[in-house]
């Protein structure tokens, strides 16, 4: 397994720590993209004078799509890089505020258990995710779990 520089095991992480990620900036390219990719095609997403008559008063990003790059965020930390074994599921997922287009997200998240799995040399590690706007608003929460690889 090829472990990338920066690259961490479950028993490396530490209940309450906070791992943070730049942000990004959601523009109408990565929602017609995502359009395009998983079929949805919302006229609140890729519809100018729909969204317009609607509740937001503007198209919005996917909230799959955030989620997404969410992950992507994460990825790109490198803590995760060959030693993520498998993503076992994902919880409480809420979005609560839209992405427009143009908005900056980042991504924390904050690790809020660690445990050795029963094979030995594999621990998991659950954690609380918040992504955030660049006004600081939430818009997406979840909790995740990933089975990793442990120096054990």
């Amino acid at each position: 397994m090829t472990l990338g520089s920066r690259a961490r095991h479950w028993n490396d992480f530490t209940v309450g720590e906070r791992l943070e990620t730049t942000g990004r900036t959601i523009e109408s390219g990565d929602v017609s993209l995502f359009a395009g990719l998983s079929g949805d095609f919302n006229p609140m997403h890729i519809n100018k004078v729909h969204a317009a008559k609607e509740m937001f008063g503007t198209r919005i990003a996917h909230g799959l799509l955030t989620l997404a790059v969410s992950s992507g965020q994460l990825n790109q930390l490198g803590v995760f890089e060959g030693t993520t074994l498998g993503f076992l599921g994902m919880d409480n997922v809420r979005f609560s505020n839209p992405v427009r287009f143009g908005d900056t997200v980042t991504t924390t998240a904050t690790i809020t258990g660690t445990r050795a799995s029963s094979k030995q040399g594999r621990g998991v590690v659950s954690m609380r995710i918040e992504v955030t706007n660049q006004d600081e608003l939430p818009v997406l929460t979840y909790d995740q779990t990933l089975l990793m690889s442990g120096t054990d």
